[in-house]
């Protein structure tokens, strides 16, 4: 069996150690592994040791790594394997290095998912769905993402809408009362808030256009639609300016007193 004949600190990491068997460097050990298993000049070594003594290190090794890994922020369970994966760490190293870690308290997915749905509650506008979908690309089970979005209270949701149908307000002046609707609708919808919190939203923000404001925005898109249209004649031109105005949420009836007024 192969003899350690000698042991040495490594230049460039204070805690791990160089063994070397029968005059050879044979391998290299985390300062625990070292210690639990007892491993001095002249101790004798069989390949089993020298297997387990591995695969010790190489576990040891690897939480040291997910440790800095976590250093940064918190992460969740599915986070730390797939990282792991990429650092090609064997599937079985990976598995002891989880469970090490959560003795540790290093991971905890409900307290993840929980102070995940409080940052993204407290720095952005996106709605419940979206946020679930996010933790749900995480790996984080079903039942503690329920818990965790508790966290987002209905009143804090519709808070987070009419500030973002405040701001669609305020950039899309120029469409049509309808137009502007559906586009709040959809944006809301796409940023992950439910129709229902969508339309008790809307109802507590006027984003109703008097007849003059509707008016002139039907003014903007009908010179718009004209100068595209103005090749045309007729009952044809006529038609066209119509379906054009009229995809755009203008009333039919506005719509037949633009034509009236403006002769083109």
């Amino acid at each position: 069996m192969p003899i350690i004949t000698k042991i040495s600190v490594q230049k460039n990491n204070a805690e791990r150690y160089n063994i070397f068997l029968d005059g050879q460097y044979a391998f290299s050990v985390d300062e625990e592994v070292l210690a639990r298993f007892q491993l001095m000049k002249g101790k004798e070594l069989t390949d089993l040791e020298i297997a387990e003594i591995d695969y010790e290190d190489d576990i040891r090794k690897s939480v040291n790594l997910a440790i800095q890994f976590l250093s940064y922020r918190m992460r969740s369970e599915k986070e730390v394997k797939d990282y792991l994966k990429q650092k090609d760490i064997n599937e079985l190293v990976i598995q002891e290095v989880i469970h090490k870690l959560f003795d540790l308290k290093y991971l905890n997915d409900q307290e993840f998912a929980i102070a995940y749905v409080r940052t993204q509650m407290n720095t952005t506008k996106k709605g419940t769905k979206t946020i679930q979908l996010e933790l749900q690309e995480k790996g984080i089970d079903e039942k503690l993402i329920e818990i965790a979005l508790q966290e987002f209270s209905e009143e804090q949701q519709i808070s987070h809408a009419i500030s973002l149908i405040e701001k669609l307000i305020k950039q899309n002046k120029k469409l049509s009362e309808k137009s502007l609707k559906q586009k709040i609708e959809q944006t809301l919808l796409r940023k992950g808030y439910s129709f229902d919190m969508i339309q008790t939203a809307l109802a507590e923000v006027d984003f109703s256009k008097d007849e003059s404001e509707e008016w002139n925005a039907l003014i903007e898109h009908g010179v718009k639609a004209y100068k595209k249209l103005q090749k045309y004649t007729g009952y044809e031109f006529e038609q066209r300016m119509k379906q054009n105005l009229f995809r755009k949420g203008f009333s039919i009836e506005l719509i037949d007193k633009f034509l009236n007024e403006y002769e083109f």
